[in-house]
């Protein structure tokens, strides 16, 4: 798939941008605070209806229009996919309400000028973005590697979609009753219900990550062998907030049975069997739980490391080794990603050759070769080859506005 035209306005640091986009590489060339970024960040935005940088919509819109009583951000994409043209717009609206002066923010989003739902408008169109930020991912708290299988999943399965959103009002609706039941000393069969749903489409987010990580392990494990020069062993282990019972789990054959952290045995669980380790662990939790008034394990406690050679890069890894693997894990998602709906991702890059040496820099720009459409920012255009560079249409972007570059 690859965009055709952008259209964008009172986003960040562009009030207005309404350009075609060319397939192949594009490269966004400026000053540090000129708008790059904010261009990467809003077709991001249209792939998974979710900033990388913001906690909450509002930071999306131009600050300099704060004391405006009405402020109405636009991303549309024009695009195509499955050889079809397609149009999705999202608007991000926020306004004062008439009782006491406070704001609030809501969202409208239009497929293919058709009203839409939030869930369905995820991953309608598909990308990958990589930035020297999302180290975090590696060397982070656990929520940001958490964040990183749900932004990704969400933009190949709409079931996934749906299942983290019930899993997350459920959670929410279970730790007020868990407060509730820990200052009354109710009746803790109120939880049953809860517990139920739960356990429903916890499994079937466990169940999705699983897969997910095994398929990324592959990927980025062949990847990171030709990017590190002793050829270091790439792992990548998903942690699960609880442990099957060992009896559940089935053990190869003339070995023992073994946790659910073993990767060698993730994938053998089906949904059910998940649903029903979660189920057991929560029965065995439940008193501990009303105690602490909140839920202690589930998808939402998750975990994600990330491994070469045995060592936890998380940890222990120098910032060059967590730089490669996440060099490492971004090119993978962009292959999974491709297997997964059979088109490449829109590849969206910031600054990151000058994170690189020279010669992993010339191995990521062959890497680049093969992806319908890939859009860089950089502040210096001698980081790439000038064989790249002619090949590649180039926009200078100063202060939120665009214009045609030169090439040298």
């Amino acid at each position: 798939m690859y965009l055709t035209h952008l259209s964008v306005s009172n986003f960040r640091k562009i009030s207005r941008l309404d350009k075609a986009i060319p397939r192949g590489a594009l490269l966004l060339v400026g000053g540090n605070a000129q708008g790059k970024t904010s261009l990467l960040e809003a077709i991001y935005f249209l792939a998974t209806m979710a900033s990388f940088r913001a906690d909450h919509d509002r930071e999306l819109l131009d600050f300099t229009l704060e004391k405006e009583p009405l402020v109405v951000a636009r991303l549309t994409a024009e695009y195509h996919r499955g050889g079809k043209k397609h149009t999705l717009e999202v608007r991000l609206i926020r306004e004062m309400t008439p009782l006491n002066g406070a704001s609030r923010m809501r969202k409208e989003v239009l497929l293919d000028r058709a009203e839409c739902k939030l869930r369905a408008a995820i991953g309608q169109i598909a990308a990958v973005f990589f930035s020297p930020q999302l180290m975090s991912v590696i060397e982070g708290a656990p929520e940001e590697r958490r964040r990183y299988l749900n932004l990704m999943i969400s933009q190949v399965s709409p079931h996934y979609v749906s299942a983290l959103a019930d899993y997350t009002h459920a959670l929410a609706q279970r730790n007020a009753l868990l407060k509730q039941l820990a200052e009354s000393n109710g009746d803790q069969t109120q939880l049953d219900f809860w517990d139920e749903q739960l356990t429903l489409f916890g499994s079937q987010l466990m169940y999705e990550r699983v897969r997910a990580v095994q398929d990324l392990r592959q990927l980025a494990a062949s990847i990171h062998r030709k990017l590190t020069p002793n050829k270091a062993v790439l792992r990548l282990v998903y942690q699960p907030a609880y442990q099957m019972p060992e009896e559940t789990v089935p053990a190869p054959l003339g070995q023992y049975a073994l946790p659910i952290t073993a990767s060698a045995d993730q994938r053998r669980l089906s949904v059910e069997e998940l649903r029903q380790g979660f189920q057991m662990q929560l029965d065995l939790r439940r008193r501990e739980e009303i105690a602490r008034g909140v839920t202690t394990l589930g998808p939402h406690r998750d975990e994600l490391r990330f491994l070469e050679d045995g060592i936890d890069l998380g940890t222990y890894g120098s910032r060059g080794q967590a730089r490669t693997a996440l060099l490492s894990l971004k090119l993978a998602e962009v292959f999974w990603m491709k297997q997964k709906i059979g088109e490449w991702p829109v590849l969206l890059l910031d600054e990151v050759l000058a994170e690189l040496d020279i010669q992993r820099r010339a191995d990521l720009l062959e890497q680049l070769a093969e992806s319908e459409q890939t859009i860089l920012a950089t502040t210096d255009l001698a980081m790439f080859s000038s064989q790249f560079v002619q090949k590649a249409t180039v926009w200078e972007v100063q202060e939120g506005n665009v214009s045609e570059g030169k090439i040298p």
